[in-house]
């Protein structure tokens, strides 16, 4: 059974909002549904880190479900979708997904991907890390998800920060096996990088 061409996009507070941003406006391009949960501490962030209000961040999804909506269609596995990327991803968040003891939507959704063998993307961003941020992040991955800090690649040498969150969401949507153009491979011409 294929499941429809939807994702859930969760931002947490950790800096970075810009990365889930530019997901949705990637997903957009791309014809994918996508369901937006942020929570109160993304909200936050998405004040801080950018000109954006909350109105302009949820007008880029299709669907936005309240951080507190326990009951939301995505709090179950029976809501078919591709997966969920979470962008960014505070550690708080990832111990929660980490642990299975989740306290809103935003960590239910991923909960429910895990346990439905769905993708799940955790774009993690904190550093430096000590041993209890990598038990959560093998944790994690022992579930089947994936943690995938947003470290830019510097080979298609980016001159500015637009396009290195740029090459970070593409290659996060390259583990949805979503052909996004946003991201400039390997052993492609530099000339073309631009």
């Amino acid at each position: 059974m294929e499941s429809p061409r939807r994702i859930i996009v969760g931002i947490s507070g950790a800096t970075g909002i810009a990365y889930g941003v530019e997901i949705l406006r990637a997903l957009k391009t791309l014809c994918v549904e996508t369901h937006l949960v942020v929570s109160s501490a993304g909200e936050r962030t998405r004040a801080y880190e950018t000109s954006l209000t909350s109105k302009d961040l949820h007008a880029m999804a299709d669907v936005v479900h309240s951080v507190r909506d326990i009951g939301a269609p995505i709090a179950s596995g029976s809501f078919r979708t591709m997966g969920m990327i979470v962008a960014p991803c505070s550690v708080r968040t990832l111990s929660e997904i980490a642990t299975g003891v989740t306290s809103s939507l935003l960590t239910r959704a991923a909960d429910v991907c895990l346990k439905e063998r769905r993708r799940l993307v955790l774009l993690v961003r904190e550093t430096p890390l000590h041993r209890g941020h990598l038990s959560s992040m093998l944790a994690v991955t022992d579930a089947g998800g994936i943690v995938m800090p947003p470290v830019p690649a510097l080979y298609h040498k980016p001159k500015t920060v637009d396009e290195i969150v740029r090459h970070t969401a593409g290659r996060a949507l390259d583990l949805f096996a979503l052909d996004n153009g946003l991201t400039p491979r390997w052993g492609d011409r530099a000339e073309s990088w631009a």
